[in-house]
């Protein structure tokens, strides 16, 4: 009590010791008045900033579910079978699709859904490079090159196969080019997942191994010569 009359009497000007009032200034008033405010014997019983803010939101969230209950036939019943409508949807749709699969990082699976020919990869790679649009141009020559050698029977078609699988398993049978297949795996892996922009002169590297690897024939593997990717060395 003693803090608030000392308040009191900041307010208003009155000094304790000769009861004749002073008149104080509003600025100078004011200053003393929040600077009494400030101490914590004022604040200590305030609710926190976090609670503050969580009570504001339960207000509105309150607020926002008695209007759409307002407007929704029923009143409320209505508005839960509206939002059990809903979430059957949902749950009907999920189950429609199934489940959601993320590759991780520099394994996702080289092809889309849409199966292509190698010849419709390389004019789309062709499309794209002439409109210097590289990173696209990288993805499409490397997909060419893959499926050219899965029309050739070099590699067996295998959906889901990653362009490090793919050069690690083309390089058994084509030793010669081993080397620059797995450097063609990881500019691809670079560019499409790694946030590596694409340039003229990857491309040119993917096309003339396309062109090169089209003219090669490939060797005879030996038995238990694939078990790993280090077999492509």
């Amino acid at each position: 009590m003693a803090a608030a009359g000392g308040l009191a009497a900041t307010w208003y000007g009155i000094r304790a010791e000769d009861d004749v009032p002073v008149r104080i200034p509003r600025l100078p008033a004011r200053e003393a008045a929040e600077d009494e405010l400030s101490k914590r014997m004022y604040q200590e019983h305030q609710p926190s900033l976090l609670r503050r803010a969580l009570d504001r939101f339960w207000e509105w969230l309150d607020t926002l579910f008695n209007a759409a209950a307002g407007v929704t036939p029923g009143g409320p019943v209505g508005l839960a079978v509206v939002i059990a409508v809903l979430l059957l949807l949902v749950v009907a749709l999920r189950l429609r699709l199934g489940p959601l699969h993320r590759a991780p990082a520099g394994a996702a699976p080289l092809f889309d859904d849409r199966p292509r020919s190698a010849a419709e990869h390389r004019a789309a790679a062709e499309q794209h490079a002439a409109a210097q649009e590289w990173d696209l141009a990288v993805r499409e020559r490397m997909r060419a090159l893959v499926r050219s050698l899965e029309e050739r029977a070099v590699l067996d078609p295998r959906p889901g196969r990653t362009a490090d699988e793919a050069a690690a398993e083309a390089g058994r049978p084509l030793p010669g080019h081993a080397a620059r297949l797995r450097t063609a795996a990881r500019d691809f892996d670079d560019i499409t997942y790694g946030g590596r922009p694409g340039t003229p002169e990857v491309y040119g590297r993917l096309r003339d191994l396309d062109a090169d690897l089209r003219r090669s024939k490939p060797q005879p593997v030996a038995a238990g010569a694939g078990s790993g990717p280090g077999g492509a060395a």
